[in-house]
């Protein structure tokens, strides 16, 4: 009697399963390895004089809180954005929605350029905010300014689907309750909306943190006052001091690990927790 042969519940599985980890250790995890193995030649002592210089420090504050920040504020407006093109009609709804994408496409040292001649002293709104105390161009407001443009798309894009499925029956049944627009929002709607808001908030984030095109023209690069960590390394690029390089890389790299670890944590309970409340 022949043996029975036994098939996988997912067909390709193994093939696929291999395929994916050689293309993600290729793409991902020998590069991550290359900078630990360079950033390991340098002491411990000398390691720690690099990522604790003041000028690196001042940096990560101001690459860390600018990116946290823009990302808050991308996820409080672009949820905004997202309900509004789902939910109402207007003149001109197509050309915002395909403006929405428009930082993916857009190079970003042109969206850097951009930036600083809307906003320098003498731009088109910088001669405006100028004479009211608001400067933007070369100080840290303009990281803020250029790190929500290239944050936006995330948030949209990934809260928008979730409010084009979202039955409209729940939102009924909670207003034949009882509850009005606003707790009919908060108890019924945002719970739903939350996981995929913090998606956006950590591909905001992710894309913040990192960005050097769009905000190395508008920072000004300002001592101690408007220079990011990636400006940084690229200073230690062009000095050719790779371990120095390596080393700010790998501590940009370990922090945004320990926070998108966390956000996505964070995300996951949430959508355990929607799924156990629906």
């Amino acid at each position: 009697m022949a043996k029975s042969r036994s098939y996988s519940v997912l067909p390709g599985f193994g093939l696929s399963l291999g395929y994916t980890l050689v293309y993600l250790g290729l793409i991902v995890l020998i590069p991550m390895a290359a900078v630990f193995i360079k950033t390991a030649e340098l002491s411990w002592d000398q390691f720690w004089n690099v990522v604790s210089s003041p000028r690196v420090v001042a940096s990560y504050k101001l690459s860390f809180g600018a990116s946290l920040l823009a990302a808050a504020i991308n996820a409080v407006f672009g949820m905004l954005l997202a309900w509004a093109l789902v939910r109402y009609s207007f003149p001109g709804k197509k050309i915002i929605d395909a403006l929405i994408d428009l930082p993916f496409a857009l190079p970003t040292a042109v969206a850097g350029i951009a930036l600083t001649a809307l906003y320098a002293p003498n731009g088109w709104l910088g001669q405006y905010l100028e004479p009211l105390g608001i400067k933007v161009a070369f100080a840290p407001l303009g990281v803020l300014v250029a790190l929500v443009f290239i944050g936006l798309p995330f948030v949209v894009r990934t809260v928008q689907p979730i409010l084009e499925d979202l039955e409209t029956e729940l939102e009924e049944a909670a207003a034949s309750l009882g509850a009005n627009r606003w707790q009919t929002f908060w108890y019924v709607v945002f719970p739903i909306l939350l996981p995929a808001l913090l998606t956006g908030f950590a591909l905001a984030f992710a894309r913040a943190v990192g960005e050097y095109g769009s905000v190395i023209f508008i920072a000004g690069n300002i001592p101690m006052v408007s220079e990011i960590t990636p400006l940084m390394i690229i200073t230690r690029l062009e000095q050719y001091d790779y371990n120095g390089a390596t080393a700010i890389a790998v501590v940009m790299l370990v922090f945004s690990f320990v926070l998108l670890l966390a956000i996505n944590g964070l995300q996951a309970w949430t959508a355990r927790r929607t799924g156990r409340t629906l």
